[in-house]
């Protein structure tokens, strides 16, 4: 694992840098602000690591000299005896548990044929209710890791051959902690002491630079609230050319002001006058794909719920559900004195008790 690419910096970058870098990611990839998220929760634990590895000076510096041959694979030590005119200052009086640390638990080494899967990427859009009712193809803007153009991926580029520039030909280096002395095969050539490729100066030798892209991304017609889509390959690029990861978009659907999803199908409710309701009327409502005419009947109810079928929402699958229009009656805000006597006149024609069966009801509940 690239601490540095996994925290989307270079090498060589600040303290302060390492730290704005997982401030910033931490607030995207905490378990907090992503329950049951387990691919959030593992990028969250290698980016602590990639922190605590980083923002220590010490751990820093041996990283940074292991270089990123020393990810993976087996890196051996080889005790050699003791020199005394080297003299344990600062960092290097280390600890007898600490002159084995290395030792005893080696840092592992990359095999630079060996192919990685790159990292997965994740972000979010925000969409009108319109707008995933028909669906729309969106751009969304990441920083992300893409193979180096100059090596290919590679991080090196073949030189002729040549003595080691890093044990000097000799397939080993001196490695010293106090006055201990240990020798260990040299990562710039593998232990042969000789050079076939240099490391490519455009990526450091990491075989993948960081750029900023816009990623297409479509959203099909019918996408719900919380729906999380895939677009292969547009995370990360894989290290020596192996599989790039994926990027996963969360959708966010912001709700309608009258309409109301429920599945399929889609609710609203239809205000109706008072002698609409008891005459009857015709309404026509606008919708996504057209007028919607509906019949009232002569002494419809408030509540009343008329259903038309395929003129709800579409599916991803691409089916469509109804459309449910619930009547509201409603009253005038103001009656002047003809209209009140009007009133009073209609409640004299039908002196029936709207509420008998409620307390018929009632009264055998209780």
């Amino acid at each position: 694992m690239d601490y540095y690419a996994v925290l989307g910096l270079a090498p060589g970058a600040s303290a302060t840098d390492i730290k704005r870098a997982y401030r910033r990611l931490s607030r995207r990839y905490h378990p907090g602000i992503n329950p049951g998220d387990r691919a959030a929760a593992a990028l969250f634990q290698r980016i602590t690591e990639a922190f605590d590895t980083l923002a220590d000076a010490d751990r820093r510096r041996r990283y940074d000299d292991a270089g990123v041959q020393a990810q993976s694979g087996e890196r051996t030590f080889e005790f050699t005896g003791f020199d005394f005119a080297v003299a344990a200052h600062g960092n290097q009086a280390a600890t007898f548990s600490e002159l084995f640390a290395e030792a005893l638990h080696p840092v592992p080494k990359v095999d630079r044929g060996e192919r990685a899967p790159g990292a997965d990427l994740h972000a979010s859009l925000s969409l009108s209710f319109e707008e995933s009712m028909r669906g729309s193809a969106r751009h969304v803007m990441l920083t992300r890791q893409v193979p180096c153009g100059t090596c290919g991926g590679a991080g090196q580029l073949p030189s002729a051959e040549s003595r080691c520039s890093q044990c000097q030909g000799i397939g080993n280096v001196r490695w010293a902690r106090g006055h201990m002395v240990f020798t260990k095969a040299c990562t710039g050539c593998g232990g042969t002491g000789r050079e076939l490729h240099q490391r490519c100066v455009a990526c450091s030798g990491h075989g993948r630079v960081l750029r900023s892209d816009g990623i297409s991304v479509r959203v099909p017609a019918g996408v719900v609230n919380g729906t999380r889509l895939r677009v292969p390959e547009r995370g990360h690029a894989g290290a020596r050319g192996g599989r790039s990861g994926d990027l996963y978009v969360d959708v966010h659907v912001r709700p309608h002001p009258v309409l109301r999803r429920d599945g399929a199908d889609l609710h609203v409710t239809v205000p109706v006058a008072v002698h609409e309701a008891a005459l009857g009327t015709r309404v026509e409502l606008p919708s996504f794909d057209g007028p919607v005419k509906l019949r009232v009947l002569p002494g419809t109810q408030g509540g009343q719920r008329f259903r038309i079928s395929g003129r709800g929402a579409v599916t991803i699958s691409g089916g469509r559900g109804d459309l449910w229009l619930e009547v509201r009656v409603t009253l005038p805000l103001l009656l002047d004195e003809r209209s009140k006597e009007l009133m009073r006149e209609f409640a004299r024609l039908h002196q029936e008790d709207v509420r008998q069966e409620l307390v018929k009801q009632l009264q055998a509940e209780g």
